[in-house]
């Protein structure tokens, strides 16, 4: 996965357990995509103390997604959801059987109800 979507990943899920002066800094530079010195002058602090913040944020981030899960467990999820959707493709596209149809669809959404 890419960084800038992982980073966003992981903002949507955790950005809200971080303070104020961290979640702008960190959206400016994450989803702005400002560079470190428009936000330093934004800010009134240095280049390196955002530099420095931003890289507390990630860790902060990804410390919270190593015991929480969550963006690895919404990213099997869709993932999931995509096979639920190729089933039904096929079976448009070229009249399977119904039943195994459902089979299979049942057989992901267990493993997506485990997963949880």
């Amino acid at each position: 996965m890419n960084e800038i979507l992982e980073q966003s990943l992981l903002y949507d899920f955790y950005g809200e357990l971080l303070n104020d002066h961290q979640k702008e800094v960190y959206e400016q530079f994450v989803l702005d995509d400002l560079s470190l010195s428009e936000i330093a002058q934004e800010a009134g602090i240095s280049r390196q103390g955002v530099h420095d913040l931003v890289k507390r944020c990630q860790k902060i981030l990804e410390g919270y997604e190593e015991k929480l899960h969550l963006v690895e467990k919404f990213l099997s999820i869709k993932e999931k959801v995509g096979e639920i959707d190729n089933v039904l493709d096929t079976y448009e596209a070229t009249g399977q059987n119904p039943e195994q149809m459902t089979r299979q669809i049942r057989q992901i959404s267990n493993r997506i109800i485990e997963e949880l």
